[in-house]
């Protein structure tokens, strides 16, 4: 009998050691797939996402013109100011406005300009509502001024009426630093980084500099200031083929 009951006890306590590991082994399983279940917590807070903005339309004339003119511009550069005020402006008002010519702007700030980033901005926001002509007149006219104080929203108010200057200072929320592009929060810089690698692929080495593109041909890209007289004699000719 004593050798009965200590067989009898030996299997008990292996019956009992065998129902503890079945029960450890339910419990980590239950516990495994009770966090497979759920998402894993932390503490980060998700990334802001970036509002999608159509591409702003920077240009002037008519797609159809028989010249296109490219330009990669910096909005603090003295030249590409020139460039403005005696080269295209009254390319505008004249072969632009007779169907001639299309002109296409490029964003090419530099490093050097501590608010030309910051004055692209301005420019992309005013095209995204239609008026592009109205702020590139507005930051080169008054480059010397913003260019000194950092102040461009200043010069955007004078050259936009109160309601698109309050369409245009939404549309900047998180974009008003000098610093270019300090973060992903404003949705122009994708656009502008657009324009510069482009440039970079002419290569644009300084601004002003310029592509001439006339029935399927593509010339050899222009740089600095040349007068409306000069390009003017280049497009008739260009024309008259």
């Amino acid at each position: 009998m004593p050798g009965r009951q200590t067989a009898r006890s030996r299997r008990s306590r292996r019956l009992a050691g065998i129902a503890c590991a079945a029960a450890l082994l339910i419990l980590a399983v239950s516990s495994t797939l009770h966090a497979r279940g759920r998402a894993p917590a932390t503490s980060e807070k998700p990334a802001k996402a970036v509002e999608t903005i159509p591409a702003p339309v920077k240009t002037y004339g008519s797609k159809s013109a028989p010249i296109t003119l490219e330009v990669f511009g910096d909005y603090e550069c003295p030249s590409c100011g020139g460039f403005y005020e005696y080269t295209l402006r009254p390319m505008i008002s004249d072969y632009v406005a007779a169907g001639k010519v299309f002109i296409v702007h490029r964003d090419f700030p530099l490093a050097m300009h501590k608010y030309g980033y910051e004055a692209a901005r301005w420019a992309n926001a005013a095209a995204t509502i239609g008026k592009f002509s109205e702020a590139e007149a507005a930051l080169y006219d008054n480059q010397n001024y913003w260019g000194q104080s950092g102040d461009i929203q200043k010069y955007m108010a004078a050259a936009l009426s109160p309601a698109d200057l309050h369409r245009v200072q939404k549309l900047m929320t998180g974009c008003e630093m000098a610093v270019a592009p300090a973060s992903h929060s404003c949705p122009f810089d994708a656009y502008i980084e657009q324009d510069k690698a482009l440039g970079n692929m002419v290569p644009v080495e300084a601004t002003p500099t310029f592509r001439i593109f006339y029935k399927g041909q593509k010339f050899p890209a222009g740089q600095g200031v040349v007068s409306w007289t000069v390009l003017k004699q280049f497009f008739d000719q260009l024309l008259s083929q």
